[in-house]
C-alpha cells in the first residue's frame, strides 16, 4: 500500500483507533515506502504534519538541535509544544518545551534528583517496597495489574524523589490519570465528555498542591528535589541570576509527576502483556535472571510508552529528502522507529536476548534524552525481578483496556490472575 493510498485509508490523529490497537502494519508500510511522509490535515487536526517513522531519521532529527524546536517556530504566534496541537502555556517555561540554552539551565536544576548516585541510593528502598506491593495483595486471587501493581512502584519512587508524603501518592495517581486521560471517556467530566478542557480542575489542584509543597519545603527544608528547586537560583542568558517563580515550580512539579509515574507504569504493564504473548521469554527470564538488563531494554522497545513527540521547524530544512518549511510540524513516531527492521531483526518479536538494542523509548539522543532513563530502568528491573520470584504464575485473563490518547501508548486496566504468592526470601 503506497502512502497516497494510506492517506485515504488511515488517520494517525484518530484517538479511537489507538484506544483499540497500535497500527504497526501502517508503520511498516510507511517506513518501507516513505519514512518521512506529509500526513494530511484531518477532522481533529486541521494542519498537515510530517510523520517520521524510520529509526535513522528519528535519530537524525533528535540530533539537529534547536533547528527542530521543542518550543516554537516562525509564524506560530509564540505557541509551540511537543504534542500535535499547539499549547500556549509551557513553551519557554516547562523544561520539556524549551530549547537550549534555556533547556540546559533548567535541566541542570532537575538533574540533581536523577544523578547515578541518587538512583543508586534508591535501589534497596525500591526493592523493599516492591515486596510490600506484593504483600498488599493480601490473598486476592485476581485483580487489576495496572492499579494494584504497575502503578505503585513508580508512584512511590517519584514521591520519594520529589518529597511528596507517601500517603499523598494516590492523589498524584488521580491527577495524572486526569491530565493524561483528558480525551478518554473514563476520566472525563460526564457533563461535557469530549471537552479538551476536562482535567482543568485536577490541573488546578495539582498546581495548588505544588505551591503548598513548595512553601512547606521553604519552611522545613528536606533532602529532596522540591527543596532543591525551591532554593535554586538560575543564571539567565544575560548573566542575571533569578529564583524560580511559582509558575515555573508548579510546571516542574507537574512534569516530574507525570513523566515520573505515567510512562514507567505503562512500560511495566506493556512488559507483562509482552511476556504473556511470548511465554517462552518469561520462562527464559526465570531460568536466567542475569538477562534482566536486556529484558528491560526489550520491554521499552516493544511497548514504547510515548508514541511520539513533535518538533517545529525553526527554519527551512531538509530531512530524509523531504523539504520542510519553517513553522511546519514534524512528529517523530517512536513506536514505529522501535519496530524498524533495518535496525532490529524480526522487530515484531519480543526477544529478551536482543543485543544491541538501540531503542528510542527515551528519545533518539541529543539534549532532550530522557533525564529519568536510569531510574525508569531500575524500577522495571526491580519490579520484574520481584514478579518472577514472587508471582511466577501471574496470568493475564482479559484484554488490556487501552487509553484513548494520541501521545501516550497507555494501558488503563489489565485483568490478571495472580497465582500462588511465593514468600519473600530473607536478605
Amino acid at each position: 500500500m503506497s502512502p497516497s493510498t494510506l492517506a485515504t485509508a488511515i488517520d494517525l490523529t484518530d484517538m479511537d483507533m489507538f484506544a483499540v490497537r497500535e497500527p504497526y502494519e501502517v508503520y511498516d508500510e510507511l517506513r518501507a515506502h516513505s519514512p518521512i511522509w506529509r500526513h494530511p490535515a484531518t477532522a481533529t487536526h486541521e494542519e498537515p504534519f510530517w510523520l517520521v517513522t524510520s529509526h535513522d531519521l528519528i535519530t537524525k532529527a533528535h540530533r539537529m538541535g534547536p533547528v527542530l524546536s521543542h518550543q516554537t517556530g516562525p509564524g506560530r504566534d509564540g505557541a509551540g509544544g511537543i504534542t500535535l496541537p499547539d499549547v500556549e502555556m509551557g513553551p519557554g517555561i516547562m523544561m520539556i518545551m524549551t530549547d537550549p540554552p534555556d533547556h540546559t539551565r533548567y535541566r541542570k536544576l532537575v538533574s540533581r534528583g536523577f544523578t547515578p548516585r541518587m538512583v543508586r541510593k534508591l535501589e534497596d528502598w525500591l526493592r523493599i517496597r516492591s515486596h510490600l506491593i506484593i504483600d498488599a495483595l493480601d490473598g486476592r486471587s485476581e485483580g487489576d495489574f495496572v492499579v494494584n501493581l504497575a502503578s505503585e512502584l513508580p508512584l512511590m519512587a517519584i514521591a520519594e524523589i520529589i518529597g511528596v508524603p507517601q500517603e499523598d501518592r494516590h492523589k498524584l495517581f488521580e491527577w495524572t490519570n486526569s491530565a493524561i486521560g483528558r480525551f478518554d471517556p473514563e476520566f472525563l467530566n460526564e457533563h461535557d465528555p469530549y471537552s479538551p478542557q476536562n482535567g482543568t480542575m485536577d490541573a488546578f489542584n495539582m498546581t495548588i498542591y505544588a505551591q503548598q509543597l513548595t512553601e512547606e519545603k521553604r519552611r522545613c527544608p528536606r533532602d529532596d528535589l522540591m527543596t532543591k528547586l525551591a532554593q535554586a537560583e538560575v543564571t539567565m542568558a544575560d548573566g542575571s541570576v533569578t529564583e524560580l517563580n511559582d509558575l515555573e515550580l508548579s510546571l516542574f512539579f507537574t512534569l516530574l509527576v507525570i513523566a515520573g509515574n505515567e510512562t514507567t507504569r505503562n512500560s511495566i504493564t506493556h512488559g507483562l502483556v509482552a511476556f504473556q504473548e511470548f511465554p517462552d521469554q518469561w520462562e527464559l527470564l526465570r531460568r536466567h535472571p542475569e538477562l534482566m538488563p536486556r529484558a528491560v531494554d526489550e520491554i521499552l522497545r516493544y511497548g514504547t510508552p510515548v508514541r511520539y513527540f513533535r518538533r517545529t521547524a525553526a527554519e527551512d530544512l531538509e530531512l530524509g529528502g523531504a523539504q520542510i518549511r519553517a513553522g511546519e510540524k514534524i512528529a517523530l513516531w517512536y513506536t514505529a522507529g522501535n519496530r524498524d527492521p533495518e535496525v532490529f531483526d524480526d522487530p515484531h518479536r519480543f526477544d529478551i536476548t536482543r543485543t544491541p538494542n538501540p531503542h528510542l523509548a527515551f528519545g533518539g539522543g541529543g539534549a532532550h534524552y530522557c533525564l529519568g532513563a536510569n531510574l525508569a530502568k531500575l524500577e522495571l528491573e526491580v519490579m520484574f525481578e520481584t514478579l518472577i520470584n514472587r508471582l511466577p504464575d501471574i496470568e493475564v485473563i482479559g484484554p488490556p483496556e487501552r487509553l484513548r490518547d494520541l501521545t501516550i501508548n497507555g494501558i488503563k486496566h489489565l485483568p490478571v490472575r495472580y497465582g500462588p504468592v511465593v514468600a519473600a526470601q530473607a536478605a
